[in-house]
């Protein structure tokens, strides 16, 4: 399995397949620091203010939940309630 470095991972949009939005760029992870294995990709929540301002909130997607990490997207399958 080839390993990707953070900063590459952060340049990755993120789009979900469920219903084809663009939930943005990974802007942290949870992981296990002794053992480095990834649990989750964090990205902002949706914008407020007809997108003038962004939200407090982050959308925490499980590991299990990406699908395929490309050249230039990263792939998730996610049920979005809003």
């Amino acid at each position: 399995m080839a390993t990707v470095n953070f900063s590459d991972l952060k340049r990755k949009e993120v789009i979900n397949l469920s219903d084809g939005a663009c939930l943005g760029c990974i802007s942290d992870l949870e992981m296990d620091a002794p053992t480095g294995a990834v649990y989750a990709i964090i990205v902002p929540g949706p914008p407020r203010l007809w997108g003038l301002m962004r939200s407090d909130e982050e959308l925490v997607i499980p590991y299990n939940k990406i699908k395929k990490i490309g050249d230039d997207v990263i792939l998730v399958d996610i049920l979005l309630s809003l």
